[in-house]
């Protein structure tokens, strides 16, 4: 259903940097990338995500409520994504932790540019 979710970012190398190598032990790699705007994902058949310098090139602006999640496979791989995007230099917005029993495990980040992203598992 979801073709792919566009993100604005600032510098599109540090954006391409970023979210290639937070996402490839998902297998995802940059598929296009144009002037402003890069298609990150397995395939141009799957959903993606693109990381663009907004078509006005004013300066970025993360919405408020707006939120990419992101599935990586289990509890572990939630903790992982977490701490690499730390690395990456994400700001915390949530630790890694149960939200609601026996239902949903979660950790949330913002990107260097705002964008808010969460690392989840159901169950």
């Amino acid at each position: 259903m979801i073709g792919y979710v566009t993100i604005g970012v600032r510098d599109m190398e540090k954006a391409k940097s970023f979210y290639t190598e937070l996402l490839a032990p998902l297998g995802a790699s940059v598929l296009m990338s144009m002037d402003r705007i890069a298609f990150i994902g397995k395939a141009m058949n799957e959903p993606m995500l693109a990381v663009c310098v907004p078509y006005d090139e004013k300066d970025p602006s993360p919405g408020n409520g707006n939120m990419v999640a992101i599935n990586p496979g289990s509890k572990e791989a939630v903790d992982q994504f977490y701490a690499k995007a730390r690395e990456l230099g994400a700001s915390c917005e949530g630790e890694p932790g149960q939200r609601i029993p026996d239902m949903f495990y979660g950790a949330y980040v913002r990107d260097p540019d705002g964008n808010k992203l969460c690392f989840f598992q159901f169950g």
